[in-house]
Formats: C-alpha cells, structure tokens, sequence
C-alpha cells in the first residue's frame, strides 16, 4: 500500500506476506457504468466464497481500469490506456468517464493513439495524469518466480470445485424472483448482504409453514417488513443483522402477530423497534406494553359516527366523493380506541357508513 503526501511516498508493508490475487476481465466492457457495476458485483462473490471482505477503502480491493476507444464499426483494437491502482468504484467509473472524454477530444483532433501509457488518477482534480507510456510486454521484466512452481489445473478439478461453490449472488436474485416474485430492487438489496439474504430466506421458509396462502404472499410480508422496517431501525440504531438481539424465530412470531392481525400496522412497528431494543420476545413487549389489537370494549360504528359528528365538514367532503379522507377518519378512530382497533374493519366500517348517507 502507497501513501502519497506531496513529493514523498510511505510504503505500508503491513500486508507484505498476504496473497495477491490478480483476476483479468476481457475487453468485453462497453462503459464506466458497466465497468463499476461489474466491480461490485465481483465483490459480493469475493464475499459470498469467503475468499475476502474485498473492502476498497480498506484495501482488500485495488483495479487498473484499461480503456480504448475506437471508431464505431471497426474492430481494429487500439492501444490501450491503462489507469493503475483506483480504490474505489467512484474512482474506477470517473476516470474512465474522464479517459473517454480526453479520449474522444484526442480522435477529433486527429491525435490517434498510437501508443500504449499508464496514467493515475488525481482525485482532487478530477483527472487522470500521465504516469509511463510504451509499455510492452518485455517492460514489465517478468521472471518465473522460483519458490513457487507452476500450477496447472485439470478440467476435473476446477468442476469439482464448481460444484462447491455456493449460491452466487446473480443466481439468489433470479432464484428469488422466480421462486417469491420478489422485485428486482428487492432481491437486489437483499443480495448485497450474505446475512441479511440468509436471514430473509430462513424466515420466510418458517413462516410458509406456519401461515396458508401463497409463498409470494408470505415472501412478500417477510420482505416488506425487512426491507422497509427492520433495515431501517437497524440503520437508526447502526447496528448490523449479527448485533440483533433477537433471533430467526422470534421476527417470525412478530410477522405471525402481523399477518394474523393481533396487532396493528402502527403497533407493529412499535413492537419491532422495542424488540431491537430490548431482545425480549414479541409476546412479552405486547403484554408490557399492552399493544394488543383487540375489538372488545369499542363498538366501531359508534366510534366513527362520534368523529364524523366531531368533524361535520370533513365529513361532509367524505360523503360527497372526498374518499382521500377515509384514512384521516381511520386515524382519528384510532386514536380513539388508543390503538386497540384494527385499522381495516375502521375502514371497511366508514364505507359502509358513507355508502348508506
């Protein structure tokens, strides 16, 4: 690892020892953008094998971005420019957004390429810098190295170690989707991280045993309270899935709770933030906090004529044809009934109130 501070440069040799391995792409990739979303996804496989945390601002990642450019419809391959030691995927997609600019000022004005040239890239300027040009395959002085003797693989060991691999990243997305009709940003995020995708598919396997229905439904519930709720407290409280206080088992007693309609969307919310608060299980924090849906003691009508009474003028709008206001009425039994009421039947009983005036 280099430090650069002005005209010195510090050698970080805290690394001196660890394997280096060097993956090269063919000139497939048609863009920055292209290039950058490949670079993450080949970090999430790093992850997803074990091989590495592939961290680039950490160091586990480094990429020399080689770019060509040439006229469209020739397939003559010009030399390239080669961009070394980017540390980022901001880094990668902007110099090469930079190359293909400076590039393209180049061919316009009749200055074509003609040699090969490594570049670096300046951060704070936002441009790449010349670095060495000419460069050719004897520049590098390769020489075997004598501690380490060749390593020749057979087709039957690298298949044996193919059928290892576990599920990549691209084939979980595609699994998901076609499996829990999960949406493409859906199964996207939830593959940018092993545990959280391992946690997803764990609780959504053991809440298909316990609820009937469709597996998309059951899907579609776990992920929208994982996505949606659990991923942002956790931001909130910036901790990660392995610093949760609870386990598999209880966020599929909470969805039980849900999707069985013992506590409300409002209510709900309250629980998990207190589970990940607290550890305690779902059905401790809703005796201690007494977050219970239930009916008893209310009767709804009475409940929405007294707020309608209350509100005359919203009222009033509702019935003739304002039906946006159906969920500020919805809130206002609520609050009412302090929570306790289930939030559909409030709605389904205003309906039948609006459509009998």
């Amino acid at each position: 690892k280099l430090l650069h501070q002005g005209k010195k440069s510090l050698v970080d040799f805290n690394r001196a020892g660890t394997p280096l391995m060097e993956i090269v792409t063919k000139p497939e990739i048609k863009s920055p953008e292209e290039a950058k979303v490949f670079l993450q996804e080949l970090r999430l496989i790093m992850r997803y094998i074990g091989a590495s945390d592939a961290d680039m601002e950490k160091g586990h990642l480094r990429c020399d971005a080689n770019i060509s450019l040439r006229p469209r419809g020739e397939d003559k391959m010009y030399p390239k420019t080669e961009i070394k030691n980017l540390n980022s995927f901001r880094a990668v997609e902007k110099a090469l957004q930079y190359e293909v600019k400076r590039q393209s000022g180049e061919w316009r004005s009749g200055k074509i390429n003609d040699v090969t040239g490594t570049r670096g890239w300046d951060e704070s300027k936002g441009e790449t810098i010349p670095q060495r040009e000419k460069e050719a395959i004897h520049d590098y002085r390769y020489f075997p190295e004598p501690d380490i003797p060749p390593l020749n693989l057979s087709q039957e060991e690298v298949d044996a170690w193919r059928a290892e691999l576990p599920e990549l990243p691209a084939d979980r997305r595609r699994r998901w989707q076609a499996s829990y009709d999960l949406k493409t940003a859906d199964a996207r995020l939830l593959t940018e991280d092993k545990l959280l995708g391992d946690f997803t598919e764990h609780v959504i396997i053991r809440l298909a045993g316990e609820l009937e229905g469709s597996v998309g439904a059951t899907a579609k519930l776990a992920v929208n309270w994982i996505v949606n709720k659990l991923v942002e407290v956790m931001s909130e409280k910036k901790i990660n899935l392995a610093q949760l206080p609870f386990e598999v088992d209880d966020f599929v007693q909470f969805l039980l709770l849900v999707a069985r309609r013992q506590v409300n969307s409002t209510n709900a919310q309250i629980l998990l933030r207190k589970m990940v608060e607290t550890g305690k299980s779902p059905e401790q924090i809703m005796a201690e906090e007494d977050l219970t849906q239930s009916e008893e003691g209310f009767d709804i009508k009475a409940e929405i004529i007294k707020v309608m009474n209350s509100h005359s003028a919203q009222a009033e709008e509702l019935r003739v044809g304002k039906t946006a206001l159906i969920k500020y009425f919805v809130g206002l039994v609520m609050k009412e009934t302090k929570g306790k009421a289930d939030p559909v039947t409030i709605e389904q009983e205003i309906k039948k109130q609006i459509g009998s005036n």
